[in-house]
């Protein structure tokens, strides 16, 4: 089951989606491959810089080279910050331009309800005869309770931790009431959790767009939203849009992460990130089903 997070006539934690699609990458220079040492040397220190909202930073083996991507609002003065920050590292960082916007995904529509939103539901998990579902942590930030209708009469559960920015994960602990908690993604079942690697085909499931397969770009991306930093997060081609957010990454019978945000829409594609689900697990020492 996917929930979805919306934002209703009101300032809230991101910003509308943008046409989507991600735009040619800047060819690489000539450049030394190098080495992982050094690759994550030059990533830790941009993941304590002042680098812009707008942009997405992650090492990227088959160039030996850290791969940073920028969205359509870095322009101007926050280009020239960007480049400030990273020519110190000469061949060791190259610049890709997407369209659209990174954001954390929200929109409108039915499913899940907290509050003045909705969101998508991650993967049905448990700790012993307890059940929860995980799902995005900047969803958990602004609801308590979620419902499975829009006039909020039917309780799903209640919210018992959500971690973001930083991380991008929550949990919410089903109300003894509602039972129909099984441990699938659509018809897919979930067996088991696992870390994919780069390269790996992926598919996510949401509530807005419904199932879609990608390929994964990176790990241990670092993404600057509007809304804050998350570290850690898995990068791929996949699309999503507005009412994703929370939603699950998957290949076969496996959980392998939480949709966070991106840019770009399912009709030209985009970049899309998730919060790895293998440490949402064990931050809350539960198991999928």
């Amino acid at each position: 089951m996917r929930l979805t997070f919306r934002r209703i006539a009101i300032a809230a934690a991101a910003v509308g989606l943008v046409a989507a699609g991600l735009a040619a990458a800047q060819p690489a220079q000539a450049a030394p491959h190098y080495g992982a040492a050094k690759l994550n040397s030059v990533k830790a220190a941009l993941d304590k810089s002042t680098m812009v909202p707008g942009s997405a930073w992650a090492v990227d083996a088959a160039t030996g080279q850290i791969l940073v991507t920028l969205d359509s609002t870095v322009t101007g003065a926050k280009l020239d910050r960007v480049k400030a920050l990273t020519q110190q590292y000469g061949n060791a960082v190259r610049i890709q331009r997407t369209a659209g916007e990174f954001h954390t995904y929200i929109s409108g529509g039915d499913a899940i309800y907290g509050g003045q939103y909705r969101c998508s539901l991650g993967f049905n998990v448990r700790s012993g005869s307890t059940y929860y579902f995980l799902t995005a942590g900047h969803c958990g930030n602004i609801a308590s309770s979620w419902y499975s209708n829009s006039s909020h009469t039917t309780l799903i559960g209640n919210t018992q931790n959500s971690s973001f920015p930083g991380n991008d994960y929550a949990i919410v602990r089903y109300a003894s009431s509602f039972t129909n908690h099984p441990g699938t993604v659509g018809s897919q079942d979930i067996t088991s959790a696992g870390t994919p690697s780069v390269g790996q085909t992926v598919t996510r499931r949401g509530s807005t767009t419904g199932i879609h397969s990608g390929r994964v770009t990176a790990l241990n991306a670092t993404v600057r939203y509007a809304e804050g930093t998350v570290t850690g997060m898995i990068q791929t081609t996949v699309c999503a849009e507005g009412g994703d957010s929370g939603g699950p990454l998957y290949a076969g019978s496996t959980a392998l992460g939480l949709t966070s945000g991106g840019s770009g829409n399912c009709s030209s594609g985009g970049t899309t990130f998730f919060q790895p689900v293998v440490e949402a697990l064990n931050a809350y020492g539960v198991q999928v089903y």
